[in-house]
């Protein structure tokens, strides 16, 4: 039996924007054809800058919204619009743990809701599955009785993570997770994040612009740019030896506990494009030092080079050839 608990297949969103009465409507591709696999226990980070389509897959994989175009497949079922069973296999938590829980509810109907929903169990075993799951994420059994602002952000977000694990899920999307919360907190949710990973084998989809993280929770990577996916490997080898122009931009932007090793900054000029005209070609290509004319003609295809996968017609493995 696989070991792919989900996987996406050329996954495309597309949105009809309108720009007034005299002008035809115009199509934004938030996402452009998107492919991916998660095995059980392990995590895939999906990294970009801001506009590049991470939360766009997250809505897609959660079943918030329907693709344009693409399959969507979940513990080996393909995603329908009937499908309602499948919901409870796959949960969501999001980056703000200030908005994303009722301030008007006790955190024990908080945790409790889903149950409520999609389950026929009774109040005592509702009450049971809570307690256990506030102890699971650090948290007391008095904190039960108790609402949202009574607790810090750190407090929320595992409240949040608790709520997530109420149905059982085997797969958690984890939008931004900790981009709201200080470092030293920030460290204490990904360590239990770790251990409920390893407890109940539960597969992360983990978006995050914060390669710094990403660094630290990741099995695989899959970078993105403007809807498109422009790099995909194994988290060592993407940080180790990064083959897209894009992705060694990122990586040198991102802090190191490293004193010893060099560090070179590659600055990145411009824009990101606007997703209602890009650009032809490669989408990075009026940002890109080694863009050459071929860049502004054709799209490149994710393919294999290095040991992972790269969308560019110059990676920078060849580049490191030509110069030894």
């Amino acid at each position: 039996m696989s070991d792919i608990v989900l996987e996406g297949r050329d996954l495309t969103r597309h949105y009809e924007v309108r720009r007034g009465a005299f002008r035809p409507a115009a199509t934004v591709k938030a996402l452009n054809g998107v492919s991916f696999k998660l095995n059980a226990g392990k995590t895939l980070a999906v990294v970009g800058e801001s506009g590049c389509g991470k939360s766009t897959l997250a809505r897609l994989v959660t079943m918030i919204e329907s693709p344009t175009s693409g399959e969507l497949e979940i513990d080996g079922e393909t995603v329908t619009k009937s499908s309602k069973e499948l919901r409870r296999k796959i949960q969501i938590v999001f980056q703000n743990p200030y908005g994303s829980l009722n301030p008007r509810q006790k955190i024990g109907d908080i945790l409790e809701e889903p149950l409520k929903i999609n389950t026929s169990e009774n109040a005592k075993a509702r009450r049971a599955k809570a307690h256990e799951m506030l102890s699971r994420v650090g948290l007391r059994s008095e904190h039960y009785e108790r609402y949202p602002h009574m607790f810090s952000g750190g407090q929320r977000q595992r409240i949040a993570i608790a709520r997530a694990l109420m149905l059982n899920p085997k797969i958690l999307v984890l939008d931004e997770p900790v981009s709201a919360l200080d470092v030293s907190i920030q460290a204490q949710v990904l360590n239990i994040l770790a251990d409920l990973q390893k407890e109940f084998g539960l597969a992360y989809l983990f978006i995050s612009h914060d390669l710094s993280v990403v660094r630290h929770i990741a099995d695989e990577i899959l970078v993105m740019y403007l809807g498109k996916p422009v790099e995909f490997g194994q988290a060592e080898t993407v940080f180790a030896d990064p083959q897209h122009p894009y992705t060694a931009a990122l990586l040198s932007a991102t802090p190191m506990a490293d004193p010893e090793r060099e560090k070179k900054r590659i600055p990145l000029t411009g824009e990101l494009p606007s997703p209602l005209d890009p650009p032809p070609g490669c989408p990075f290509n009026p940002r890109c030092w080694r863009a050459e004319e071929k860049c502004r003609i054709e799209m490149p295809k994710l393919e294999p080079v290095a040991g992972q996968e790269a969308a560019c017609f110059f990676p920078l493995s060849v580049a490191k050839s030509e110069a030894a």
